[in-house]
């Protein structure tokens, strides 16, 4: 099982483990915690609805191209940006207790530079289940991983290229000038860094 705390944070985070899955035949379950909705809220043209809609094809769209079916995806809808701890435990110990059999879940590190990504990586942390666990950093990018660490290769182009699936959040919004943009300097950040996995217990 992969977490992503927001729509993006699968690719970003997580493309070349779940690449490396599933071309061993693994069964990969991605779980997006968030809605996705904070990046624009004051799009007139994309209003709530008609963006978390967007954000979801997005993911499902990057996730196809590596091996996912849409019917392995799950968004547990929670509100982006505000991630309330409690309903964030619930909602992903609900999850892993009715998936069943896992034997790896990996989601963000607890010292994401990301408020919901820390929201995440504490439900998963308090989640009881006998799987491997590895955790990853988004935020910032560069930031070095303490401890045992697997570092998977992907190349530059095809990461970019599936990070780019993500278009309402690289420009496609115009029409909110406080919105979010993955900035030019962070997709560079995010496609040359090789992936990197901490392992913890």
């Amino acid at each position: 099982m992969i977490v992503a705390p927001h729509p993006d944070d699968e690719v970003i985070g997580a493309a070349a483990l779940i690449r490396a899955l599933t071309r061993r035949g693994t069964t990969v379950r991605v779980v997006v915690v968030t809605d996705g909705a904070a990046s624009h809220p004051g799009s007139v043209r994309w209003p709530r609805r008609r963006l978390v809609a967007a954000r979801r094809r997005e993911s499902r769209l990057a996730l196809r191209r590596l091996g996912i079916r849409a019917d392995d995806v799950t968004f547990l809808s929670l509100t982006d940006g505000r991630v309330d701890q409690m309903a964030c435990d619930r909602a992903l110990h609900r999850e892993v207790r009715r998936t069943g059999r896992l034997d790896l879940i990996a989601g963000p590190a607890a010292a994401d530079g990301h408020p919901d990504h820390r929201a995440v990586a504490a439900a998963l942390r308090t989640c009881r289940h006998p799987a491997r666990r590895l955790s990853h950093q988004v935020w910032p990018p560069a930031t070095r991983m303490a401890g045992p660490i697997l570092a998977l290769p992907i190349a530059v182009a095809t990461k970019r290229s599936l990070i780019r699936v993500h278009r309402t959040q690289l420009g496609a919004i115009g029409d909110d000038p406080t919105g979010f943009t993955i900035a030019r300097h962070e997709l560079d950040a995010f496609a040359r860094s090789p992936e990197r996995h901490g392992f913890h217990r």
